[in-house]
């Protein structure tokens, strides 16, 4: 292949530039593609060249990929990364990209097909040796065959959607009477989301904690992984709080979900960075749950444990480049956590909001990472996903990284939206996380309003008192320069 010079991102916001600035340490141009909104957005501004793809809904901009790959064309551009979100685990846009000959820096259509869906994807790694969850071979459509088989896996048991994400298409079903009901809700639900009703029966796993596994593979045949993201702090089921490594994971068992996780890399054919998720069990069993063709929102925290650029990786790979490492070459330093920053009120069921950022002042220091896409003035649009940054610490410990995530979100300033920057000072403070001891389950276990204003109060009484202690020593520097009657400046002249 050859050499990639320049890059049209296939997104907008954080990752685009995100994307952005690693090709530019590469020597690599890059295309800003934005809807109408996003005209003056940090993500255009920071690009070589940038078009309008049309109005702000997405369906009009950023999911138009025959405009994408024809603007593509126009500027001669050699390959396409699409992010995440949008068009990233689309496989007609992937072959399309293809088709047009230019490189699209993921996965070939093959993976994204087979790992997009969940019945094709745990029947691809059936004989890979990777653990599922007890269920279905396959999609389940008689509804006494269904009950009788969760009879037998045993109550509770889990009716999922095959195409299903975020939550959605997803039932808990505890006991038998309430089978049918569950599972016509189930199937009315996925067709309504994803135009496809398939649901498949598996066992219901409780407490468990969701861990997933980066990792890479060349187009030489090398796959590699790069440990594990713990990501069970979550709302909605989807993640709020993510970190690495993982409390509970032994070195024994790290080893054996990071071969299961190249496993299922080999069972698609992959190619590029991927993201495979796991169920983990109390007592220190996992199941497959599925793989996410892509670069995820948390990948900050793993770059910071291994020292190594994700989208640059991709970069390389897609260039048809052997992976510089070896899994042996691969070490944890250190502790990282992720927060995301959503315009949300978690105090009302983290309903999501809008607004203009009348202020906006980013926490800095050492180990403090601040990945976002906009600017104070700007606003936080009701057209995209509410997220406003990713705050990531890092320390030589999971310890000395709460620590530096609390005082990073004391000196975060946003105004002009509500944040939750409030839930995320709860779940620093809580015991259960603090020890280590949590689940998904961890927001219905233990949050509550109450516990909210607590934290909320606290983090404004930390950030009060930092922005106190900052005048403070703005008015002794001060008062310093001009002792004695003499400004500085009169003395240096002096």
């Amino acid at each position: 292949m050859k050499p990639i010079t320049k890059i049209l991102v296939a997104n907008r916001g954080e990752i685009a530039l995100r994307v952005m600035r690693s090709a530019r340490e590469m020597g690599i141009k890059t295309v800003a593609v934005y809807s109408e909104v996003d005209r003056r957005a940090p993500h255009v501004l920071f690009a070589d060249e940038a078009v309008c793809l049309g109005p702000a809904p997405s369906s009009e901009s950023y999911l138009k990929g025959d405009k994408i790959i024809a603007f593509a064309k126009e500027l001669k551009v050699d390959a396409i990364h699409p992010g995440y979100g949008f068009l990233s685990e689309n496989a007609v846009f992937a072959a399309a990209v293809a088709a047009a000959d230019i490189t699209f820096i993921g996965p070939r259509e093959h993976a994204i097909k087979v790992m997009g869906d969940k019945l094709s994807a745990k029947a691809a790694v059936e004989h890979f040796d990777v653990p599922l969850v007890p269920g279905s071979d396959g999609e389940v459509k008689d509804v006494e065959a269904a009950k009788k088989l969760a009879t037998d896996i045993g109550f509770p048991v889990m009716i999922k959607a095959s195409a299903g994400g975020g939550g959605k298409g997803m039932r808990i079903v505890h006991e038998v009477a309430d089978f049918e009901n569950q599972m016509q809700r189930a199937v009315s639900e996925a067709t309504n989301s994803f135009g496809n009703g398939a649901v498949f029966v598996e066992k219901y796993v409780q407490n468990p904690r969701h861990i997933e596994i980066q990792v890479l593979a060349d187009e030489h045949g090398n796959v590699v992984h790069l440990f594990e993201r713990e990501c069970s702090i979550q709302r909605r089921h989807q993640k709020v709080i993510e970190e690495a490594p993982s409390v509970v994971l032994t070195p024994e068992l790290r080893a054996a979900m990071g071969k299961a996780a190249v496993n299922v890399a080999k069972a698609c054919d992959y190619r590029g960075a991927g993201t495979v998720e796991f169920i983990f069990e109390p007592g220190g069993k996992f199941y497959f749950l599925e793989m996410n063709t892509r670069l995820q929102v948390e990948h900050p925290v793993t770059e910071q444990i291994t020292g190594i650029d994700l989208v640059k990786a991709q970069i390389q790979i897609a260039q048809g480049e052997v992976l510089p490492f070896t899994q042996s070459d691969l070490k944890i330093q250190g502790h990282a956590i992720e927060v995301r920053v959503y315009a949300e009120d978690a105090a009302a069921n983290f309903m999501p909001g809008t607004g203009t950022l009348r202020e906006y002042r980013r926490p800095q220091g050492l180990g403090v990472r601040v990945d976002d896409g906009l600017e104070q003035g700007m606003e936080v649009s009701i057209y995209y996903d509410p997220m406003i940054a990713k705050l990531i610490t890092f320390g030589a410990d999971r310890t000395e990284a709460i620590a530096r995530m609390k005082r990073a979100m004391s000196e975060y300033r946003i105004s002009g939206v509500q944040t939750t920057l409030d839930f995320a000072q709860f779940v620093m403070d809580h015991e259960a996380f603090v020890s280590g001891d949590f689940d998904t389950h961890f927001v219905a276990n233990y949050y509550t309003t109450e516990a909210l204003d607590n934290s909320k109060a606290e983090l404004e009484a930390v950030g009060a008192m930092a922005l106190s202690n900052l005048l403070q020593a703005q008015k002794e520097t001060q008062h310093t320069n001009t002792s004695n009657g003499q400004s500085r400046w009169k003395q240096n002249r002096s």
